[in-house]
């Protein structure tokens, strides 16, 4: 079966490479405009190439209009309802949110939405439940006996007053807490007659089901049934086009893909999915799609590997950037990524990609057909609240992959110090193909192989300052880098008119005395 193309990341009809878009950053301003913001730079996201946004979660929050969306209060308030201090959330108001949907379809950009079920914050009120303490690094093993504890897992909803749904909330549809307000004390208590769900990752704290908050039961009856006619209802009031399911890990997989099963049912039509799991053991991410790859994850192990490059000093061997990489096992079910919110600075799992190599990162995930490759909207806009630049490179990158990126892929991932590839172009696309080389050390010169069809054009150099290349009669030619750099060619009669940065490279290198051919 042919797969789809946001797993294979190629548009519908193979007319476009394509590209996710994280459509958010963790600080942004709490201001409530950014699903205006999003509705008013629908097209622009569009001519950059973004042929699907990631948005963030659209739920009211126990911490209202200042909550990023993974303090989950109320899923079936988007922004509707006086509940936790406003109206909004950090956002904008639920009419905001649909009409930044429809002006994503509209410029023809699918949207991914972000789902959050493992856990509840903000309750309305707590109650006395019986419950014992559990290790945090070991949840298998109890630190108490059993005991009452003030337990907050009441929610009423009183601002929303029944609309779409009057189900309520108590410590049945709970498995555990973190706070006991009886003694004041935080911890992790498991309820009394509940366990933790035997599908969740296992091999770290014992059992990871316990994240935050009030840690949702998805299989009391009750509960399941609940996040069934909300994700329907979600679902009809979105048209939304794919997931983003938060916290994978921490949740029943068997719920999961249950749940999923039955959105894909009720739309009837092709939803994507991709799950955050993070954990940077490629093991662990085979293991979670299993046999029947259900949905794609993010592949937290590059995105690893592009932060210790960018932080070797040149020590990291190049040639084994993708080793230990869920797109090198299974590249049809793998999301990449450079950075998201969760790697910014200040966050738990900082672990931000040096400035210095974000344009060879990205070149990595935009400029090669494996996996489905998502920008992060702070690299390519900045983050002004953040005090972090836009990535100059990023745009250029984008229009790359766009424009030339097609063709028989062959990789020359075999010097430790300077690594390189070529895609040979294609016939729907006129003046496609692109080399690629780059360097984390050392300069140096990378002789690839771009294809027989391209035998004696001219290849240019439009990100990186060197000198056009002349294909060889065989196919072959040299591409030189400079040190700890990004070096990417295309054929110069493709170039007449390039959209972003760095025309002056283009331009130069298109007035460049012809080189001779590669012998």
């Amino acid at each position: 079966m042919a797969l789809p193309f946001h797993q294979s990341g190629i548009v519908w009809g193979g007319s476009m490479n394509g590209t996710m878009m994280q459509a958010f950053s963790w600080y942004l301003p709490a201001d409530g405009r950014h699903w205006a913001t999003l509705a008013a730079d629908a097209r622009l996201f569009a001519d950059e190439g973004i042929t699907a946004v990631w948005l963030p979660p659209a739920f009211k929050c126990a911490n209202g209009p200042g909550d990023t969306g993974y303090g989950v209060y109320d899923l079936w308030d988007l922004g509707e309802f006086d509940q936790k201090g406003s109206v909004r959330t950090k956002y904008g108001t639920k009419d905001e949110y649909l009409a930044a949907i429809d002006a994503f379809h509209e410029a023809g950009i699918q949207v991914y939405v972000d789902v959050v079920l493992n856990q509840r914050m903000g309750a309305d009120a707590w109650e006395r439940v019986r419950a014992r303490e559990v290790s945090a690094t070991d949840r298998e093993r109890d630190t108490s006996g059993e005991e009452t504890i003030g337990a907050w897992t009441r929610f009423s909803f009183p601002g929303r007053h029944g609309k779409y749904d009057d189900f309520c909330w108590d410590w049945h549809d709970f498995h555990a807490v973190d706070f006991d307000q009886l003694t004041g004390r935080s911890g992790i208590w498991l309820f009394s007659g509940k366990s933790w769900s035997e599908d969740v990752e296992r091999r770290e704290n014992g059992n990871y089901d316990f994240l935050m908050g009030a840690d949702v039961d998805p299989l009391y009856q009750p509960v399941r049934d609940q996040l069934m006619r909300w994700g329907e209802w979600y679902l009809d009031l979105t048209h939304a086009d794919g997931i983003r399911l938060d916290a994978a890990k921490h949740i029943s997989r068997g719920f999961a893909l249950d749940w999923l099963s039955r959105m894909r049912a009720h739309a009837g039509r092709e939803l994507f999915c991709v799950g955050e799991y993070w954990s940077p053991d490629v093991g662990e991410l085979k293991d979670y799609l299993g046999w029947d790859r259900s949905m794609s994850l993010f592949d937290v192990p590059l995105h690893y590997n592009l932060f210790r490059a960018s932080n070797s000093f040149g020590e990291q061997d190049l040639s084994r950037i993708f080793d230990g990489t869920l797109v090198q096992t299974d590249p049809t079910r793998t999301v990449t990524f450079v950075e998201n919110h969760d790697t910014q600075p200040r966050q738990a799992l900082q672990s931000s990609v040096e400035e210095w190599f974000k344009p060879a990162a990205y070149a990595l995930i935009l400029l090669r057909h494996e996996g489905y490759p998502c920008v992060f909207e702070g690299d390519l806009f900045g983050m002004p609240n953040d005090g972090e630049p836009a990535v100059p490179e990023l745009s250029l990158l984008m229009e790359i992959r766009r424009r030339f990126a097609y063709g028989e892929q062959r990789d020359w991932l075999d010097d430790p110090d300077v690594i390189g590839w070529t895609l040979g172009g294609d016939r729907e696309h006129a003046g496609s193909g692109v080399a690629v080389v780059l360097t984390d050390r050392d300069g140096g010169t990378k002789r690839m192989y771009v294809g027989d069809e391209n035998a004696g054009e001219t290849w240019i150099c439009v990100m990186g300052n060197e000198a056009s290349v002349t294909i060889g009669p065989d196919g072959w030619a040299s591409f030189p880098c400079a040190s700890g750099s990004l070096a990417v060619y295309v054929p110069r009669d493709a170039t007449l008119v390039f959209e972003h940065d760095y025309r002056d490279y283009v331009q130069a290198a298109a007035t460049a005395p012809n080189p001779s051919p590669a012998g």
